[in-house]
């Protein structure tokens, strides 16, 4: 098995193969992010204190946190797993991965030093390996150099000078990469100039809002005392046209009077003569009503023995 030691103080990395079973008896069964005992690997790693972060089986799976098993497995991953990088937004597939437990089907095991022994490790800790990038971020370029807000991040940035090829002339200019949210006297006058900004818009915003309902209600007012000036034009018209008409209205009033009592009159009379012939007409038709009373009896009976004849009539025949 291959043990892939890396050294986060120093940047270095080394590749350590062990063969001796009884060494690898002790690191199987082993799971990810627990720590080794250097004494394990040999008496050169006393005091030293690895940390498993991963590794990879003999056909190249990768080992996964989170599944408890030495075995292979296939599982469906979506976006923001480990072992699996999704092309479009959404996209999930059934990848195979390896157990988060060391087993013998391990071919390479990934180690950091967690703990530095007494000894220097040849290719580890003896020489230190500058950065070739650093950070970017202002707050992490502080915290890389221990710095106060106070201090200019700007003169700390890591700068790389790239070789000088063969065929140039000149020497190639050193790299440095940008800064990011790094707060200047340039960027504070920026954002207070887009504040202000932004406030003038709210204000002339407010104005014309207030100058849009003043104009609305002025013409709501113009189109109230238009509309009542008319209506008065038109009731003052009215007017005048029946104060013109004055003398010829009052005696066609009084002739529809004078009319309209002696219709009165004549109706009055009308109704007292149809009252008194009512009167003997009421007398008339309640004596003719008896008598038809006393002469109806008679008939009815007549009627009611022809009926009987008329079936002996019928009957004799069949004598």
């Amino acid at each position: 098995m291959k043990l892939n030691v890396a050294c986060p103080f120093t940047g270095m990395q080394k590749v350590i193969v062990v063969e001796d079973a009884k060494t690898l008896s002790q690191i199987y069964e082993k799971r990810i992010a627990q720590e080794i005992a250097g004494e394990v690997l040999g008496e050169q790693y006393a005091g030293y204190v690895f940390r498993i972060t991963g590794g990879n089986d003999k056909q190249g799976f990768p080992m996964k946190q989170g599944v408890l098993t030495q075995s292979r497995v296939r599982l469906l991953m979506k976006g923001g797993t480990t072992c699996y990088h999704p092309k479009r937004n959404g996209e999930r597939k059934r990848k195979s991965v390896r157990g988060c437990i060391v087993g013998p089907d391990i071919a390479v095991l990934n180690m950091i030093i967690a703990k530095k022994g007494a000894g220097e490790l040849e290719g580890l800790t003896d020489k230190v390996l500058p950065r070739r990038l650093g950070p970017k971020r202002a707050t992490k370029i502080r915290a890389l150099f221990l710095l106060d807000k106070k201090d200019d991040v700007r003169k700390y940035v890591i700068t790389r000078q790239p070789e000088k090829k063969e065929g140039q002339e000149k020497q190639p200019r050193a790299k440095r990469p940008k800064i990011q949210r790094l707060v200047t006297p340039k960027r504070v006058a920026r954002k207070r100039h887009e504040l202000q900004h932004k406030r003038q818009r709210v204000a002339k915003a407010k104005a014309d809002a207030a100058e849009y309902h003043a104009l609305l209600k002025r013409r709501l007012a113009e189109q109230r005392a238009k509309r009542h000036t008319h209506l008065s034009q038109k009731r003052q018209e009215r007017l005048s046209a029946v104060k013109e008409s004055g003398g010829d209205g009052a005696a066609a009033a009084s002739a529809k009077k004078a009319d309209g009592g002696a219709k009165k009159k004549a109706a009055a009379a009308d109704a007292k003569k149809d009252d008194k012939k009512g009167s003997s007409g009421a007398a008339a038709a309640a004596a003719a009503a008896a008598a038809t009373d006393s002469g109806a009896k008679a008939p009815k009976k007549e009627s009611k023995k022809a009926p009987k004849k008329a079936k002996d009539s019928k009957k004799a025949p069949k004598k």
